[in-house]
């Protein structure tokens, strides 16, 4: 054992796939290595500490809304015999309850910050399961997409059960990502597919399977270089999700501001009702004139995000 244990993940988005994935429909997800999660394990005499942006003090005393990290560091601290005097660092850059991943990104970095104080090796299957006992709490009934995401260093082709496969990407276009101010509510969105299963079963399994084709086809031509037909499809996708109920008022409108300024498409990400979405801009130049213009209408963050696959490396 080490004096010190040190992990890192990163944000994630799903391009494409959100909600239908649980129901056995293809995702697509990148991951979005500039925007980290770090933690730091430092041995020290006394109970275990937690420093991070969501909550200070003793681990004994963590809150409800953190009660997956807890159960998560409870488990770990049995399968290594750990006597908890540690202090733990928890940085994030990553904005939460907004459906990038923050908290499956927690988790992983968590994860491989006891490994490395242990010095113990751990497989991508087992991080993978690890960070499962934290999602499981957190989001009930995780898809999983999470914690393969904000630990992955390539795009990755994504049916639940399965294990995430990587994809080709050669795109020439940049992302904007942008924070609709509003925070997701996952659950919400969720209940509200259900409900819409439900009230009306025929349209809503529609738009999940039309969901599953447009993956299909944004797998093409992410690989392909067609930016213009992907932007198509993410326009298609975002109406499918509207029709699923898990838009809401402000994503709406700060995506139509996105296509009046240019976009070659846009669509939520995440689990909607508020939280991020994000605009395909056809280069640089039109993609900062799109971060601008969302920021006026109301987006209280954005990044830019190069479409190369080794703009998305984490290497």
């Amino acid at each position: 054992m080490k004096n010190s244990g040190y992990g890192q993940s990163h944000a994630k988005l799903i391009f494409i796939g959100e909600h239908s994935v649980v129901y056995g429909q293809p995702a697509i997800a990148l991951p979005l290595a500039s925007i980290k999660t770090t933690v730091t394990l430092s041995r020290q005499s006394g109970p275990a500490t937690i420093e991070s942006r969501y909550f200070t003090g003793r681990l004994s005393e963590l809150p409800a809304p953190m009660a997956g990290i807890g159960q998560l560091i409870h488990r770990l601290q049995v399968h290594f015999h750990d006597d908890g005097n540690w202090a733990m660092l928890i940085t994030s850059q990553i904005p939460a309850e907004r459906g990038m991943g923050s908290s499956a990104a927690a988790a992983i970095a968590i994860i491989r910050a006891f490994f490395d104080l242990y010095d113990a090796p751990l497989s991508r299957p087992e991080l993978l399961k690890w960070a499962d006992i934290e999602e499981q709490v957190t989001h009930r009934s995780p898809s999983g997409l999470d914690a393969a995401m904000t630990s992955a260093d390539r795009p990755l082709w994504f049916v639940r059960g399965q294990a995430g496969v990587p994809i080709d990407l050669d795109l020439d276009a940049v992302l904007v990502i942008a924070d609709s101010g509003v925070h997701g509510a996952t659950k919400e969105a969720i209940a509200a597919v259900k409900q819409e299963l439900t009230l009306h079963p025929t349209t809503a399994k529609e738009a999940l399977v039309d969901l599953g084709q447009l993956a299909e086809q944004t797998k093409h031509f992410l690989a392909t270089n067609q930016p213009n037909a992907l932007g198509a499809v993410l326009d298609k996708a975002q109406i499918n999700l509207a029709t699923l109920n898990v838009s809401d008022p402000t994503l709406d409108r700060l995506i139509a501001t996105a296509k009046a300024h240019g976009a070659l498409g846009a669509k939520l990400t995440g689990g909607g009702r508020g939280g991020c979405f994000f605009a395909l801009a056809a280069d640089l130049s039109q993609a900062q004139h799109l971060a601008q213009a969302l920021q006026t209408a109301g987006a209280t963050q954005t990044w830019l995000q190069p479409l190369k696959a080794s703009a998305l490396s984490t290497d």
